[in-house]
């Protein structure tokens, strides 16, 4: 017998077939003897509808009320699927964030859990009883309704299997697992068997959409070994794990890709002490996350040219900030692009091998594929090129690798 945490994403509960199908699965654990909480999304685009009414009523929402509307879709999943279960002879019981409770900090919209109280929930685990959780919610300080961002649900999953000490945690979308790069695009794209939190915090990071980053964070902090897998096909699907239970590391273990770039360039700045600082802090205050930077040496003295990335729903924002503060930056000139693509090359292998970077550098050379930035980190090399060569890229990149399946 063993305790496990299930999540559901909102496509996995998007109607009523779909929640008894996950009924099913949920039963089969609970017959097999295990001990089984179970954390839900929203039914897909239920949040979104939420979201978009909140808009309607007004510009800037009172976020506590955000809160209470946003979650809402959570409580209907996690009544329907408890529901459904007890249809099925399953002794189940539907939970919300504040009847856990799960505890979190006051930030709303965005909230953090502080602390979840699972005494209730485990002696109830006793009687043979399934928990239904509502995710993406908590309580704060006050007693409100708190949620936890875009994509929280799997870190509520994660969190609740923390805090139940679970053998793992299972998060069931709309694919079987973790692949060594989008399959979508290349054919010959692998399923991994496992893969560790380093890595998947990267992937995720720099593009792949199966874990949201902040779950992979827990989940490494904790040592929260999660599964992902599909609620439609059978089969065991990825393990996300430490670094130690994999016994041979590839030197590169997957390939991600973001399309969600924009490339901006400032012409001829002034190259002295704290202009960086003077051009990244309006830009940090107009809460603008940039990216991957890169310095060059200008053709006139004195000056410098610096390239630099933020999202592409940042891009107007960003040009606007920069602009109405070229005087005091003392660019001349400002481009904008946002046709690029962002490709990352990550495995925890690099390491201990040298090469790596210089191997990718050689198979987009080889595809005749500019590269206009690099950055990397210990395990991982991005570079950003135009949007128009991805699907060349990621295939060339991962033949290179050796990733293609046989």
């Amino acid at each position: 017998m063993a305790r496990i945490v299930m999540k559901f994403g909102g496509t996995s509960v998007a109607d009523l077939d779909r929640i008894r199908n996950a009924a099913q699965r949920i039963r089969a654990e609970a017959e097999a003897g295990h001990e089984v909480a179970v954390v839900v999304s929203a039914m897909a685009g239920v949040t979104n509808s939420m979201v978009s009414l909140v808009s309607d009523a007004a510009v800037l929402a009172d976020l506590r009320e955000y809160d209470v509307v946003v979650s809402s879709g959570e409580q209907v999943t996690a009544g329907l699927l408890a529901i459904v279960l007890q249809d099925l002879g399953v002794s189940a019981r539907s939970w919300l964030g504040w009847q856990i409770p799960i505890r979190c900090d006051d930030s709303h919209g965005s909230a953090r859990i502080e602390d979840i109280a699972v005494e209730e929930m485990e002696r109830r685990f006793g009687e043979g009883q399934v928990a239904v959780v509502a995710g993406f919610q908590g309580v704060d300080s006050q007693g409100r309704i708190a949620t936890l961002g875009r994509g929280g649900s799997d870190t509520s999953a994660v969190a609740l299997a923390a805090a139940l000490a679970a053998e793992r945690c299972d998060i069931y979308t709309d694919v079987d697992g973790v692949y060594t790069t989008d399959p979508r695009i290349v054919a010959k794209a692998r399923k991994l068997d496992k893969i560790t939190y380093e890595e998947m915090l990267e992937m995720a990071s720099q593009g792949a959409k199966v874990l949201q980053t902040r779950s992979v964070e827990m989940a490494m902090k904790h040592h929260v070994r999660i599964q992902v897998r599909s609620s439609f096909e059978p089969g065991p699907g990825t393990l996300v794990v430490d670094e130690e239970e994999i016994v041979e590391q590839a030197v590169v273990s997957g390939i991600a890709y973001s399309r969600d770039e924009a490339k901006v360039t400032l012409l001829r700045v002034l190259d002295r002490p704290g202009v960086a600082a003077k051009i990244f802090g309006p830009l940090a205050e107009a809460a603008i996350n940039v990216d991957m930077i890169v310095q060059n040496i200008s053709a006139e003295a004195e000056r410098t040219d610096l390239t630099f990335t933020v999202s592409k729903a940042d891009l107007e924002r960003a040009e606007a900030v920069l602009r109405s503060n070229q005087e005091e930056l003392g660019f001349a000139e400002l481009l904008a692009d946002p046709n690029v693509v962002k490709v990352s090359v990550i495995g925890v292998g690099m390491r201990s091998h040298a090469g790596v970077a210089q191997q990718m550098f050689k198979a987009l050379a080889d595809r005749g594929i500019n590269i206009q930035v690099i950055s990397t980190s210990e395990i991982k090399v991005s570079v950003l090129i135009a949007e128009e060569y991805t699907e060349l890229a990621l295939r060339g990149l991962h033949t290179a690798y050796g990733l293609d399946a046989a």
